[in-house]
C-alpha cells in the first residue's frame, strides 16, 4: 500500500469509497476532443462576487409544486470539463455517489459553452415562467447577478444545505445576492495567457507579446467580455475594478477588432478553444487557468499558464435553481453534498479550478498531496494581489458595452 493509502481516511463509508476510487483513478481526465489570511484566498473570492449591485426585483410569483419527494430525479447543466470523470467507466463518480447515498438519479449535461449563448437559449422560457428542462445552472458572477435581477430564480432554503456553513465566509454575503439566497458558487479561476511550450520555448509574459508577427493567425481568445476586454484594459494600465469608462473600454475594444482584422486572432471561443489548442491550429491565447491543468494532464504537459505581468482577472461561477423547476428540494441536496470539503477536494482534484468550500485544501491530502500547492487551485497571496475582478456594471452600460464587444468579435 502507498504511502497515501496509508494516510487515515474519512469514517464516512461512502466517501471513504468515493475517494478510494479517485486514487484508482489516478486523476484521470477526459481527453478533450468535441486566497488564505490578510487579503488572501477568502476575500479575494469575495471580489469575485462584485459583479453587478444587488438583486432588486422581487422573486418570480410563478407557481411552482415542488416534486422531490415523488420524483427522485434532478438535471443539472453545466460547463464542459467541470465535474470529476472517470475516462475508464465513462461515469462521474461524485455523482454516482450521491444518487448512491440519496436515489437521486442526475441527469447531466454540459450545455454551456458561454454566458450569453445559454442565456439567449433560455432567456424567453425564462421570461415566461417555463421549466427549462434543468433544476440547476451554472453561470458567471454578472450573468448570475443578471438572472437573480430579472426574478428567473428560485430562493433557497439553507435548512436543506447544512454545507453551507463551509463556504468561505467573504462569499457568504455578495452583493448582487445578499446572504446566497439565490445562488451558491461552483468553483473560481483566472483568466491568463498560455502557450505551447515547444512552439514558444521563451515564453510569453503579456496580452502584448501575444501580437508577435510570428503567431499570426495562431492565437485565440474568450469570448467573455470580461475576461477578453478586462486583460485588453489592464495591459492598458486600466484599474479594471476602479473607475474607468468608455474611453478606457474602447480602446481595449479597438485593439480586438484589430487584432481580428489583421489575421493576428485566429478564433473568438468560449469552452471549445482547447480543441485549437489540442490540435495544434493555435499555439498561445487567452485561457482559462483549470483547462490548462486539465489539458496537460492528458496531453504531455505540453502548455503553460501564466497571470500577466500587468494582472489578469478574477470571477467565480454559480449554481442556481431556476424559476420553474420542480426539483428544487433534490438540487439542495445536491449543492449541499458538492459543499463537503471531501467531495469539493475531489471536484477540485479533477478540474483545477479554485474551491470555495472551506476545508477542501486539507481534504485534499487525502486525494493527491501534490496539489495542495497547486497555486492555480490554491493561490498564493502573491498571485491573488495580481488578480482583478471587472468592476460592475450599470444595465445601460451592460447594453453598450456588450454590444460594442460582439461588434468587434464580428458576432
Amino acid at each position: 500500500m502507498s504511502k497515501q493509502n496509508q494516510r487515515e481516511m474519512p469514517r464516512d463509508p461512502a466517501v471513504r469509497a468515493l475517494i478510494g476510487q479517485m486514487q484508482r483513478m489516478q486523476l484521470s481526465r477526459r481527453k478533450v476532443l468535441a486566497g488564505a489570511g490578510g487579503l488572501g484566498l477568502a476575500a479575494f473570492l469575495a471580489a469575485c462576487g462584485t459583479g453587478g449591485k444587488s438583486g432588486s426585483s422581487e422573486s418570480s410569483k410563478v407557481a411552482v409544486t415542488d416534486l422531490s419527494e415523488s420524483e427522485k430525479k434532478l438535471a443539472f447543466a453545466n460547463w464542459t470539463l467541470y465535474l470529476d470523470y472517470d475516462e475508464k467507466t465513462k461515469k462521474y463518480p461524485s455523482l454516482q455517489e450521491f444518487t448512491k447515498l440519496t436515489g437521486i438519479d442526475v441527469s447531466y449535461s454540459e450545455d454551456i459553452d458561454g454566458n450569453d449563448t445559454y442565456y439567449g437559449k433560455v432567456q424567453a422560457q425564462l421570461s415566461a415562467g417555463q421549466d427549462i428542462g434543468q433544476d440547476i445552472i451554472v453561470l458567471t458572477d454578472w450573468m448570475t447577478d443578471r438572472v437573480i435581477r430579472q426574478g428567473f430564480t428560485q430562493e433557497l432554503n439553507h435548512a436543506n444545505i447544512p454545507n453551507f456553513k463551509n463556504l468561505l465566509p467573504t462569499l457568504q454575503n455578495v452583493d448582487f445576492d445578499p446572504g446566497r439566497k439565490n445562488s451558491l458558487t461552483w468553483q473560481s479561476g483566472y483568466a491568463g495567457i498560455a502557450w505551447n511550450k515547444a512552439k514558444l520555448p521563451k515564453g510569453l509574459r503579456s496580452v502584448a507579446d501575444l501580437w508577435a508577427p510570428e503567431l499570426k493567425g495562431r492565437i485565440t481568445v474568450l469570448d467573455e467580455m470580461r475576461d477578453t476586454i478586462g486583460l485588453l484594459m489592464l495591459q492598458d494600465g486600466v484599474d479594471i475594478a476602479g473607475t474607468w469608462g468608455d474611453t478606457e473600454f474602447a480602446k481595449a475594444t479597438d485593439t480586438l477588432k484589430a487584432q481580428i482584422d489583421n489575421g493576428q486572432i485566429r478564433q473568438v471561443k468560449g469552452n471549445s478553444y482547447k480543441e485549437d489548442f489540442i490540435s495544434g491550429d493555435a499555439i498561445a491565447g487567452i485561457v482559462w487557468s483549470g483547462d490548462l491543468t486539465q489539458m496537460n494532464f492528458e496531453n504531455n504537459d505540453q502548455w503553460e499558464f501564466v497571470i500577466p505581468e500587468a494582472g489578469c482577472t478574477l470571477w467565480s461561477d454559480n449554481m442556481m435553481v431556476p424559476v420553474a423547476s420542480p426539483h428544487k428540494t433534490n438540487a439542495e441536496k445536491l449543492m449541499d453534498f458538492y459543499y463537503d470539503p471531501e467531495i469539493a477536494a475531489q471536484v477540485a482534484a479533477y478540474v483545477n479550478f479554485i474551491s470555495p468550500v472551506a476545508g477542501a485544501k486539507e481534504a485534499m491530502e487525502k486525494i493527491d498531496p501534490s496539489l495542495m500547492d497547486n497555486p492555480l487551485i490554491f493561490p498564493s497571496d502573491e498571485d491573488l494581489a495580481n488578480a482583478h475582478v471587472f468592476r460592475s456594471l450599470s444595465a445601460e452600460e451592460e447594453t453598450n458595452y456588450g454590444s460594442q464587444f460582439q461588434t468587434a468579435i464580428g458576432a
